[in-house]
């Protein structure tokens, strides 16, 4: 007899080894560990090489535009593998994606570390990219296997990683950078990988809960064509030119290829995303959401740094280096962990709705502040924990928000494509104020140094998209506070090997 066909509302058979895997015990506590660990860790590796990012032409013998996909090819890969391996992860055991994207992790950190060329390095950050994925399928983990009481504050600290992770990681980036051979940047990210993959596979419970179907490998390459393409021409636009052949016919052609994905997926029978479900208006509007906040927590990134170590004789910057700098920022991801309890709460007896809005709205408030006050660096610091502060309540609700809107099956995937919009939120931000900090500029020292109104400007914008947020989550439906995310049934998978 053929195995039943896992579904998401009807449970399928377990096998003998799966029934005996369901009757252990598992340690709930150590399983929330290792995957806001392994979170954690794919976090860092979005902000490992900044220190560096000036010396890299130098390093590596190359110009400055060859060392900036030392950056760019590990957002790219990000945001390509995430949904993907959201999907395979659905169908095949999200442990076992997830194993894969840390093995990947791992051996682009030896890649990297091992690399004298800008070739390498690039293709090495690529592999570390592809990490990032481990953060949404530890969400789906989390959902597979914990009791439904402490889903909310489990959800909440692992989604809160991809913050905690890259402003934690930033001072201690430029630590190891000031003081040893930038290599050893990536010895230490190997490390931590080798570490990750370890606990995963020795503490975190195969999930026996599986989509049936195949993969949709023309999906995958359709999607992962267009998303590059418009990824490209945001983040490079600036150096390209806006105007450019190159840019226009990157962006254009990338909403091209997307619209025919979109026909495509609509009419295949196992879509890489399931488009009927994403335009359900919780996930829609989430997803929506979500491009704002990873906008308004990468604006941090953008203008901070850049105000704090500006060479006070403009009148402007704060004169500090770069370590101190990323000690200012680190409090953000500092507030994001503490908070992520709090939030967890919230949500528990207000909803995630209420969450997600009152996130936007802190984070509005905290680009309020910086407009009028930018000159202390006080300033700096308080702003980046007030970001921080909305940023955790926001992330903490998101994920519940999709979860409580998609099946069971399907949660891994639309983690995946929530955290791309992150990513997409971020990239934006990225073009549009470095557009506007390197378009006003005064010079000092043969510098050119962003001026003042360039600055509030660029507050200014952030509190926007902010506010525009904020707007777009009051027409979330209202979900009764306290309800559990939707009842989970144990699918057997048609192959049950280890995963």
């Amino acid at each position: 007899m053929q195995p039943t066909t896992p579904t998401p509302d009807a449970p399928g058979i377990l096998t003998a080894r799966q029934r005996k895997r369901l009757s252990k015990p598992e340690n709930e506590r150590a399983i929330i560990f290792t995957l806001a660990f392994t979170g954690l860790i794919a976090a860092f590796m979005q902000t490992l090489v900044t220190p560096i990012v000036p010396e890299l032409p130098t390093l590596l013998n190359t110009s400055t535009s060859n060392a900036s996909w030392v950056l760019a090819a590990t957002l790219l890969a990000a945001a390509i593998t995430t949904p993907i391996a959201g999907r395979l992860g659905d169908m095949f055991g999200k442990r076992r994606i997830a194993l894969v994207l840390l093995v990947l992790l791992f051996a682009g950190s030896v890649l990297c570390a091992l690399s004298t060329d800008v070739i390498v390095l690039i293709a090495g950050r690529a592999l570390q990219g592809m990490g990032l994925g481990v953060i949404a399928l530890g969400i789906s983990i989390l959902r597979d296997v914990l009791h439904p009481k402490r889903l909310g504050a489990a959800v909440a600290l692992v989604s809160a990683t991809l913050g905690i992770g890259a402003s934690i990681g930033l001072p201690i980036s430029a630590l190891i950078a000031q003081n040893f051979d930038w290599h050893m940047l990536f010895w230490l990210s190997a490390l931590l990988g080798l570490i990750a993959i370890v606990l995963m596979f020795t503490i975190v419970p195969v999930s026996t809960l599986r989509t049936g179907g195949s993969f949709d490998f023309i999906g995958a390459v359709g999607f992962a064509i267009g998303l590059i393409a418009i990824l490209l021409a945001v983040s490079k636009g600036g150096e390209w030119g806006w105007g450019s052949p190159l840019t226009l016919g990157m962006l254009v052609g990338g909403v091209v290829v997307l619209v025919i994905w979109g026909f495509f997926e609509l009419r295949t029978g196992n879509p890489l995303v399931d488009l009927r479900v994403a335009a359900r208006r919780p996930v829609l509007l989430t997803n929506l959401t979500s491009i704002t906040v990873g906008f308004g927590f990468f604006a941090t990134a953008a203008i901070l740094p850049q105000l704090l170590e500006s060479p006070t004789t403009t009148g402007v910057g704060l004169g500090q280096t770069l370590l101190i700098a990323s000690l200012c920022l680190m409090p953000s991801g500092l507030v994001m962990f503490f908070m992520s309890p709090v939030a967890a709460r919230l949500i528990a007896t207000r909803g995630p709705r209420t969450s997600l809005i009152l996130g936007g709205v802190i984070i509005f408030l905290g680009y309020a502040f910086a407009v009028g006050f930018m000159t202390q660096v006080w300033n700096a610091i308080l702003v980046a924990t007030i970001v921080g502060f909305g940023v955790g309540f926001a992330y903490a609700a998101m994920p519940t928000l999709i979860m409580r809107a998609v099946p069971a099956t399907e949660t891994a995937a639309a983690n995946g494509l929530n955290s791309v919009m992150r990513s997409l939120g971020s990239t934006i931000a990225a073009a549009v104020l470095g557009l506007i900090l390197s378009g006003s500029v005064v010079v000092s020292d043969g510098h050119a140094i962003p001026t003042a109104g360039a600055f509030q400007l660029c507050f200014a914008i952030a509190g926007a998209v902010a506010l525009a947020g904020v707007i777009a989550a009051f027409f979330l439906p209202r979900l009764e506070a306290g309800s559990e995310t939707a009842s989970i049934p144990v699918v057997a998978a048609k192959e049950p090997a280890l995963s």
